[in-house]
């Protein structure tokens, strides 16, 4: 297996320079990745499927996904794109490679394990931020939008939020300077849980039922549907820092409302 993913690799190198790789490249796997994995909340939706696993009873109209996906596809070449070609001499001087050997898995999951922990750290605080009143008046309540999230909605946002919360989300690899192919797993990892987190179901398999610590659609989708002075939850991945900070209160009065048959 090792060796069939260097071969491919191997070919990738051989046929694109490191420049093609690390902006387009990492935009395509970026786009695939997001809208292969947030599609099928917006189908759920509108077909009904696995009504019983959905969090909140009401759904998103037709045209209010619609808009949601236009206005993604026109953030994303406007902002991400231009973005990762202007950061590109960055993370070569930081130390981006994208050369064979590829790294040991036990580098690729360290470095991945170390991304997650700073990007909740920096993107808790941040997030708190953007929940201060002006700041959410004009640029967080964008997000906000949408209080019956669906897996896209996860990076729906005003361009000032993507490139203010993105800087959680490169600051780890910036660090590290770390092999491409790291870079690209760490992307989509990152991609799927926010989607996972925002896809407004909470299914048996849900990674929160099996991960300590991990917050997950339920935990993510209190946060949306509260007023913006209380909805706490702030974290982007785990639950500690907002259990460490007292601001994920609400929330567990909630769940244990709903464990005595009440709700708030």
């Amino acid at each position: 297996m090792a060796s069939l993913l260097e071969s491919g690799w191997q070919d990738l190198i051989n046929n694109f320079s490191d420049f093609q790789l690390a902006t387009l490249g990492s935009f395509i796997i970026h786009e695939s990745v997001f809208f292969l994995s947030g599609l099928p909340s917006v189908f759920f939706e509108r077909l009904g499927l696995f009504s019983k696993y959905k969090i909140q009873k009401k759904s998103n109209t037709p045209a209010a996904q619609e808009r949601c996906i236009f206005r993604l596809i026109l953030f994303h070449l406007c902002v991400n794109l231009p973005v990762m070609f202007l950061s590109y001499p960055a993370f070569r001087y930081m130390g981006l490679k994208s050369s064979l050997p590829l790294p040991h898995w036990s580098v690729i999951v360290s470095q991945i394990v170390f991304y997650f922990i700073i990007e909740d750290f920096i993107f808790y605080w941040g997030h708190r931020v953007l929940h201060t009143k002006w700041l959410y008046k004009h640029v967080h309540s964008v997000h906000h939008e949408y209080a019956t999230p669906f897996g896209l909605t996860s990076e729906y946002a005003h361009p000032a939020e993507i490139l203010f919360l993105g800087f959680a989300t490169i600051i780890g690899p910036a660090i590290t300077g770390p092999h491409l192919f790291t870079l690209w797993l760490w992307m989509s990892v990152r991609v799927l849980e926010t989607v996972e987190a925002h896809s407004g179901y909470h299914f048996p398999w849900s990674p929160a039922n099996f991960l300590p610590l991990y917050g997950g659609a339920e935990f993510h989708d209190f946060h949306h549907r509260v007023l913006y002075t209380k909805s706490g939850n702030y974290a982007s991945t785990f639950i500690y820092m907002d259990w460490l900070f007292g601001t994920d209160e609400d929330y567990r009065k909630q769940k244990a409302l709903q464990s005595e048959g009440k709700e708030l």
